[in-house]
């Protein structure tokens, strides 16, 4: 989930003075933003603040996040002709520089007290934003691509690929000790077209990812993968070289024990909106999904991220129940 955002009244404060993109490219603002939730509950790891979005920015799509309105786009890719303006071998180190220091100043800030976790967009959920513009219910303009032009399709989500391979990289060179995956707009797809533009693209993001790594005698951190809405694919997921599969609130846990194997970890997956709940219905529900995935290869997670108007001490109520019946559940096996 993402944890720093407008729930948290010291994030509104914060976005008073400064616009969204204007703190993700600052490494001490971002740093800041990544090390409130951190501070107020008592989380496992932290996530870097950043945008999936830097990315498209980075090949010149213009990417805004307006106040009252959310994210506006500019230039967006109308036909597969777009794809030759943009900037698809553009300087990683130069562009997206800012985030690598954020990690460093925030892994220094963190003092080793819990993990830091850095993270991309994946390839198809990066080419419908680019060709969509912001969320759709269909992405059907998106999704025309696929049928009409695949080929320009696979060009473009190869790019991205080699895009995002490099951006990983050189998270875990700045100090990340987790990449996290996010193919958020997974579900849209169904079977057939994810295992053509979605599926290949994901495996090959983690196994260059960690031969790039080796190449440079750096240790391999965990990855985790998180395609929502793809139950569909729970088993291919398993099978495509992350060490962590994430899973929403759809899935059941048992089928995601049997469909996964022995050897991947799962996290997830309470339905954000049980946060809307009374506090003791929190601890009840968090007891009920800690007891249907086990506390092995097991982190507990809401199943997508959180809405602006939740109450932190729901959050606090979760954080604080997964530790109390994972404890419980420990001690007594």
């Amino acid at each position: 989930m993402r944890q720093a955002g407008r729930y948290l009244p010291e994030f509104r404060e914060f976005r008073t003075k400064h616009e969204f993109f204007e703190i993700c490219r600052n490494p001490e603002m971002a740093c800041e933003i990544t090390l409130q939730p951190i501070r107020r509950f008592d989380l496992d790891a932290a996530i870097i603040f950043s945008d999936i979005l830097v990315i498209p920015q980075a090949m010149g799509v213009d990417v805004k996040m307006v106040a009252g309105k959310g994210l506006e786009f500019d230039n967006l890719l109308k036909s597969p002709e777009d794809i030759d303006r943009l900037n698809c071998t553009f300087d990683i180190k130069k562009e997206l520089g800012y985030v690598f220091d954020a990690i460093t100043v925030t892994r220094h800030k963190l003092e080793g007290k819990v993990p830091l976790i850095g993270f991309s967009g994946a390839p198809w959920t990066l080419m419908s934003y680019m060709i969509e513009g912001g969320s759709s219910s269909t992405s059907s303009k998106a999704k025309r691509w696929l049928y009409a032009h695949p080929e320009a399709s696979q060009r473009l989500l190869q790019a991205l690929t080699d895009i995002i391979i490099e951006y990983l990289v050189g998270q875990v060179m700045a100090g990340a000790q987790a990449l996290q995956l996010f193919e958020s707009n997974a579900g849209i797809l169904g079977h057939s077209l994810f295992s053509k533009f979605s599926l290949p693209y994901i495996r090959q993001i983690s196994t260059r990812v960690k031969a790039r790594l080796a190449e440079q005698s750096i240790t391999a951190v965990p990855m985790i993968v998180f395609a929502k809405d793809a139950h569909f694919a729970l088993e291919e997921l398993s099978q495509s070289g992350y060490e962590v599969m994430g899973l929403d609130w759809t899935v059941k846990p048992q089928n995601a024990r049997r469909l996964s194997g022995a050897t991947v970890t799962l996290q997830g997956n309470m339905d954000p909106c049980a946060l809307y709940a009374p506090k003791e219905s929190i601890g009840k529900i968090v007891k009920e999904m800690v007891s249907k995935f086990g506390t092995q290869r097991y982190i507990a997670n809401l199943g997508h991220g959180m809405y602006p108007d939740m109450d932190p001490e729901a959050v606090k109520a979760f954080v604080d129940a997964v530790h109390e019946h994972s404890a419980a559940m420990n001690a007594s096996n």
